[in-house]
């Protein structure tokens, strides 16, 4: 009879302790953040206490570590719900469920786009400023509590966060495993995956900048649709009558000629198609395994070398 090689039925049950060593180092996310795959460290180091409960075999060990050393990335304080769904994931795997590698990594991959989407206008453009702004107005007259309330009340807040969202991922998790052949997880991880790419096409136009330079057409304005700046007075004044002209309903060109490039030309015809395409090349290049630390060279090197000739 073949040798069992996963762990006893007590030894694949995370206890409430195990989860909160795991809660406690996932605090620690972005301690090892690196530019290839970014918080995969601090996952990992995180689930370290989980996956040496649930696996004896050093073997066993070793193949759960360098799973969680895939590329990882969301707001820190959003990784909790993840981590707790992939230790109800582990825990089904050690105790001899159908949960291959594929399952794990692709639930992590696929909720970590939607949740980055949702927690950094909630963590970082919400919370964060109102507790620091009541906080800083306290300092600013003086009284030394507002340091230390800023400290105590943001810190217990992300804290509480992170646990009770852990818990909740793993009890999601748990719910997801009693149904693994009637294809929920399959479901789920659709989901989530389809959701994360929604997220990141909708970011591809706000963060994904081109400017294609070479110049297509020059063509002359007629007096009254630009800025006559030698009519303008001096000084401050001279400045605030441009700013209401430049602003105005009719917003005159701020010189006598219109400049026309290509970047304007591609905007007109679909607007974000070059951040779009360079997007997707990406995307292609990672799926053909090629690292992302020479994608992100390449990426530098393209766009030095096209500025210097006038191209970006």
């Amino acid at each position: 009879m073949a040798e069992n090689t996963f762990a006893t039925e007590s030894q694949t049950k995370l206890s409430k302790v195990d989860r909160l060593k795991v809660w406690w180092r996932s605090t620690f996310l972005q301690g090892s953040w690196n530019y290839e795959r970014m918080q995969n460290g601090g996952y990992c180091y995180a689930m370290v206490p989980a996956l040496k409960k649930l696996y004896t075999k050093k073997e066993d060990q070793v193949a759960a570590l360098k799973r969680h050393m895939e590329f990882f990335n969301t707001t820190p304080f959003m990784a909790s719900p993840i981590l707790g769904v992939n230790l109800a994931l582990e825990e089904e795997r050690a105790a001899g469920g159908q949960v291959d590698d594929a399952a794990i990594n692709g639930v992590k991959v696929g909720m970590m786009g939607p949740l980055a989407g949702v927690g950094d206008p909630v963590f970082w453009f919400t919370v964060r400023p109102i507790v620091g702004s009541l906080c800083a107005a306290m300092a600013i007259a003086g009284n030394v509590l507002g340091p230390i309330l800023f400290f105590l009340v943001w810190n217990l807040f992300r804290m509480a966060f992170m646990w009770y969202t852990q818990e909740f991922g793993y009890k999601a998790g748990s719910a997801i495993t009693k149904d693994l052949s009637g294809g929920l997880l399959q479901t789920v991880t659709r989901g989530a995956s389809i959701m994360g790419m929604f997220v990141i096409g909708a970011l591809i136009e706000r963060w994904v900048k081109i400017d294609f330079k070479p110049v297509v057409s020059k063509t002359p304005l007629q007096k009254g649709a630009y800025i006559n700046w030698d009519s303008l007075p001096k000084g401050s004044h001279g400045i605030q009558k441009a700013l209401e002209l430049y602003n105005n309903g009719q917003g005159r060109a701020l010189s006598s000629v219109k400049v026309t490039t290509m970047q304007n030309v591609l905007d007109q015809l679909v607007p974000g198609l070059a951040a779009m395409l360079l997007t997707l090349l990406c995307m292609w290049l990672l799926k053909k395994k090629v690292s992302p630390i020479v994608i992100i060279l390449a990426l530098f090197v393209v766009g030095v070398v096209g500025h210097v000739i006038g191209l970006l």
